[in-house]
């Protein structure tokens, strides 16, 4: 058993002085102060201590694609921003799109992964969106999520008939929504007044929400459990909204770039990511949107790319921007200190709204009879983004050198410490 003393934690907007004896499966009490002589001591230095953070959208890169990230480096860039869990988009190679290569994934995963991972399966063979995979075999590898994340399932009846076997399974379809009639080549950024002005080919909102619009039509029609991938646009936050209104099980996820940038922040290829950051009124859509509900959490689509691929002219670099190392500090320092949003907020969308939306079972939450998945963060610290410190392979970041506050000090996976800032 470990005893956490000199810690506040966030009740009703305060920060309390609070202590937490937990072991290496759950937290077995919080209190005032708390006697257990048994206990290794671990002395918190008056920080704030939150759940564990949780993204349901991580490209680990791993197995196929090593030389961009890895389970080692991508799972310790997570603990390093304060991240106990992530799920693992399956635009691998081989795709976890049968259960023998699932079986091999989940195995790498056990041995190199330094905080949860939860792996996606694809939803069709290869992500081809040809052949819908066997949902039914994967459930009983306790995989219920399924995704074809990069692409967009163009086809309908294939969508259809995904989201049928999906329902009758109790599993979610969790898509990335683009109809790539919209999208011509060269494509980099939104279609609006800054591509027109620097010659680049845009990407309209249509690409966005007309193929959620599709989907959520399906939805309605299957009964499906569904999940929209980094909602961009201010018309697909509206169709969440109405079809949740509908009464239609479906939420959408926002990203970090997409709460505080827009197309007028665009400098270069670290600034491309698919889909694209669009104008201010989008911008302020996602931010209202996760006040009202009609978005359900903060994902934050981690996708790191070599220094090389994102030297290549901008219509011609990758799709991405790293963003397990930043997501926390930057949303804090500029939604929550500047009155936006509120830290319990915050806090909600990143951990517990994930964790129920996803059936994570006691997560999320600091509560007794949870799970010992807590972060240190000292609120007050201000520092430098530094891309260069980063664990992730990956160094495409739009952040580098953005002043923030909220220091992650130590992240603690079931009750052990896998990260602390001050020994770096």
């Amino acid at each position: 058993m470990k005893l956490l003393k000199n810690v506040k934690l966030l009740e009703n907007e305060q920060l309390v002085d609070k202590e937490i004896l937990f072991d290496d499966q759950q937290i077995l009490k919080i209190d005032d102060h708390i006697d257990a002589e048994e206990a290794q001591i671990i002395d918190g230095k008056g920080y704030t201590l939150l759940p564990g953070l949780i993204d349901v959208h991580v490209h680990l890169r791993e197995p196929g694609y090593e030389y961009k990230e890895t389970i080692d480096t991508g799972t310790m860039a997570a603990a390093a921003g304060g991240f106990t869990t992530i799920m693992a988009m399956p635009n691998v190679i081989p795709y976890p799109d049968n259960v023998e290569t699932m079986k091999q994934y989940m195995d790498k995963i056990q041995h190199d992964a330094h905080v949860h991972v939860i792996p996606y399966a694809t939803i069709t063979r290869q992500e081809a969106g040809k052949e819908v995979v066997d949902m039914e075999a994967f459930t009983k590898m306790d995989i219920h999520a399924f995704s074809d994340d990069g692409v967009g399932v163009q086809n309908d009846d294939i969508m259809r008939e995904a989201m049928k076997k999906s329902h009758d399974l109790h599993t979610m379809i969790v898509a990335h929504t683009e109809d790539m009639q919209y999208r011509k080549e060269g494509a980099c950024v939104h279609a609006g007044s800054e591509a027109y002005d620097r010659h680049w080919i845009g990407i309209p909102s249509e690409c966005e929400w007309k193929q959620l619009e599709r989907d959520l039509q399906l939805v309605e029609e299957t009964g499906a459990h569904y999940h929209c991938c980094h909602v961009s646009a201010k018309e697909s936050v509206q169709l969440l909204e109405e079809y949740k209104k509908k009464g239609c099980d479906v939420s959408g996820e926002v990203t970090a770039h997409h709460l505080l940038l827009n197309e007028h922040d665009v400098v270069g290829p670290n600034w491309k990511m698919n889909p694209p950051l669009r104008g201010e009124k989008d911008r302020q859509a996602l931010i209202n949107g996760l006040k009202s509900g009609a978005l359900t959490l903060i994902a934050n689509d981690h996708a790191p790319h070599s220094q090389e691929e994102k030297q290549r002219p901008m219509d011609k670099a990758p799709f991405g921007i790293v963003s397990l190392e930043t997501a926390f500090p930057l949303l804090y320092s500029r939604l929550v200190c500047a009155g936006e949003i509120t830290l319990s907020q915050l806090v909600y969308w990143m951990s517990e709204a994930p964790a129920k939306r996803f059936g994570m079972q006691k997560k999320g939450v600091l509560q007794e009879g949870y799970a010992s998945d807590m972060i240190l963060v000292d609120l007050d610290e201000e520092y430098i983004i530094n891309r260069d410190r980063f664990y992730s392979k990956g160094k495409n970041t739009p952040f580098h050198g953005w002043r923030v506050k909220g220091r992650i000090k130590k992240t603690i996976v079931d009750g052990t410490i896998i990260y602390e800032e001050d020994k770096e």
